[in-house]
């Protein structure tokens, strides 16, 4: 790759793994509903505005209604899942957590969308929910129900991931051309539709002791505007410039980001349980990506 290419897929990287520090100082003090709905709400306007500066075609070719529907499975749900997950795990763990996207892509493909299920890739699944077996096991938050939930809505979120990689595939058809850029509009666009009656029954019912001072709105702004907004349109020029295996590498890239910035502004603990839990997930992530011999 070239340099800047480099610094690119880094710079994604890093933004990618603060999102979980910024749920984790948002999320504790407003909620999880509202954290998820601010996020994507958040998100879309900027998107909205990046789109209308770089003169998009605003051309759907009649998939919004699907775009609108991939965007509750793939961001109106997870978001609010990493937002329950927040109140619970530090950032290191979530961040650790996510990069199962991958593995759970390999498991629904195979029992769902007629992939064909190798056994490296059984094998790197396996491997992998190992590795999230000892970092909830062995690290250093105690084994305990909250970890449990936390743990279970992390893997859940991945798990939407992807099923939602297979249905955009099957139903945007990306060969056909849709913008990605408007996929990812319409993707923030749905989620914050499906948020929305949820957000308000929650502010009515059980708003928040507090909505939180400057450092949880500047965290908002951050989460939605920086790490979901302009992450996007770095990682579709990342997609044109390097194709889509070599962008994948940010998922392994994320954990470190997510464990280093939770240490270092949160001072969350480490332990060894972050080095092999990673390790393994990570070596579950090179079985699963490899090329298959033909």
């Amino acid at each position: 790759m070239r340099p800047v290419d480099t610094l690119y897929l880094l710079g994604l990287a890093a933004i990618w793994g603060a999102s979980f520090l910024f749920m984790r100082i948002i999320a504790p003090e407003i909620g999880t509903v509202p954290t998820a709905f601010f996020r994507v709400s958040i998100a879309a306007a900027g998107l909205l505005v990046m789109l209308t500066v770089m003169r998009v075609s605003w051309d759907f070719q009649g998939k919004f209604k699907t775009v609108l529907l991939l965007g509750v499975i793939n961001s109106g749900i997870p978001a609010t899942l990493y937002s329950l997950a927040a109140q619970v795990l530090p950032a290191g763990y979530s961040a650790i957590f996510n990069a199962t996207t991958p593995l759970m892509g390999v498991l629904i493909g195979g029992l769902f969308f007629s992939e064909r299920l190798t056994p490296s890739k059984l094998a790197g699944v396996c491997l992998g929910l190992f590795g999230v077996g000892v970092l909830t096991r062995a690290g250093p938050v105690a084994f305990d129900l909250e970890l449990l939930i936390g743990a279970l809505a992390c893997l859940l979120a991945t798990t939407c991931y992807g099923f939602a990689g297979f249905l955009a595939r099957r139903w945007l058809d990306q060969r056909g051309g849709l913008d990605s850029r408007l996929s990812a509009l319409g993707s923030m666009l749905g989620a914050t539709l499906f948020l929305l009656p949820l957000f308000a029954y929650s502010a009515i019912s059980h708003p928040p002791a507090s909505w939180g001072g400057w450092q949880v709105w500047m965290s908002l702004l951050g989460l939605g505007l920086v790490c979901t907004a302009f992450a996007y349109v770095l990682y579709f020029r990342l997609l044109t410039s390097i194709g889509p295996v070599k962008s994948m590498t940010t998922t392994f890239l994320i954990p470190p980001f997510g464990v280093l910035w939770g240490a270092l502004l949160l001072g969350e603990p480490l332990s060894m349980a972050h080095v092999y839990g990673g390790v393994l997930i990570g070596g579950a992530l090179g079985l699963v990506l490899r090329p298959q011999k033909s």
